[in-house]
């Protein structure tokens, strides 16, 4: 049996705890801490601020309600996606590496909400972007991989490390040619850029984003605007990178300049090039692998934020793909037998 007093602030290694934060821990109808008892088959009883955690595996049970009364404390959101990163995060023994701290904060939103890495991925991915010159985030829909770039673009562009910000997309849909869309070059690469202004707006503010923007602080233009320029002291980031060719990804690696720092996200499952055109994502994973200065950041189901439905629906992708990898390798191997 586990037993604590969620008012012992030194025995919870943080400030501020207090019996306000049950509710939101527990959750609606105490949804958090019903998933909990069926994970580890344990009973959590709240005793007038007292938690009682009575057996087998309280002790991981109690290790799970401990984050998820700092998280509580620093003010983030705690849905079933926290609680079930959390669990999982006990299971695979990496509970341990998971801490949120000020230093993790990237930037404050306009609102005075912390963005901060959420997962390990995610630590390890901003944590790569402050090292590294070229960065590489790929992995699947709802990890934060565009988020966080954002993110870390506008901080070092406060911070004055950077003079400006460019942010690109390839506009694979339109094939590139923009010019039947109605309107500036802005108007035109708008349902291109749409993310990335959801994440500016929400950070910076939408006055700032367009104060910025007038004075050419903050640049968005469609990959194919990229060529023949070199881009110093600023923030690049481009998005959707799975729809590039090989020809556009060395056309635009090839654009950084001196005091620049370049990220790259996409997620190679959702590739929409023509059929037969080779993915310059792909290609350049392996291409740029052992270079230095370069790093790559690889996010799994398990570094999802969004909705849980989203990792489930992730996963069933990847078994599926898993099951036709299977089948074909076996075909091949039957036909190579013959």
């Amino acid at each position: 049996m586990g037993e604590f007093d969620i008012a012992k602030t030194k025995e919870m290694g943080q400030a501020g705890i207090s019996g306000e934060l049950l509710p939101v821990i527990f959750g609606n109808l105490d949804e958090n801490i019903i998933k909990i008892e069926k994970a580890f088959g344990v009973n959590i009883v709240n005793r007038g601020g007292r938690l009682a955690i009575v057996g087998e595996n309280a002790e991981f049970a109690q290790e799970i309600v401990r984050k998820l009364l700092h998280i509580a404390d620093s003010g983030e959101e705690i849905n079933e996606t926290t609680v079930n990163y959390l669990i999982d995060s006990m299971r695979d023994g990496t509970i341990g590496q998971i801490g949120g701290t000020d230093s993790d904060t990237v930037i404050l939103t306009t609102t005075g909400k912390a963005i901060k890495p959420k997962t390990l991925g995610q630590k390890k991915y901003v944590e790569t972007i402050r090292r590294e010159t070229i960065i590489f985030g790929v992995g699947p829909a709802g990890t934060g991989k565009t988020y966080l770039a954002m993110a870390m673009a506008i901080a070092a562009f406060k911070k004055n490390d950077v003079d400006r910000i460019i942010l690109t997309r390839p506009a694979i849909e339109a094939g590139e040619k923009l010019g039947f869309l109605p309107g500036d070059l802005q108007q035109k690469v708008d349902p291109y850029l749409r993310p990335l202004y959801d994440a500016l707006f929400e950070i910076m503010g939408a006055e700032a984003y367009h104060r910025n923007l007038e004075k050419g602080a903050i640049e968005i233009a469609p990959l194919a605007y990229m060529r023949g320029r070199t881009l110093d002291n600023s923030f690049i980031v481009l998005d959707e990178a799975q729809n590039t060719t090989p020809e556009q990804m060395k056309m635009f690696l090839t654009r950084i300049g001196f005091g620049s720092k370049v990220v790259v996200t996409g997620d190679i499952t959702q590739i929409d090039l023509p059929g037969g055109t080779k993915s310059g994502l792909k290609d350049v994973l392996t291409l740029l692998e052992d270079v230095e200065g370069i790093g790559i950041c690889m996010f799994t189901n398990k570094d999802v934020v969004r909705h849980p439905l989203v990792q489930r629906i992730i996963k069933a992708y990847e078994k599926r793909d898993a099951k036709a990898a299977y089948k074909e390798k076996r075909k091949i191997k039957l036909k190579s037998s013959k």
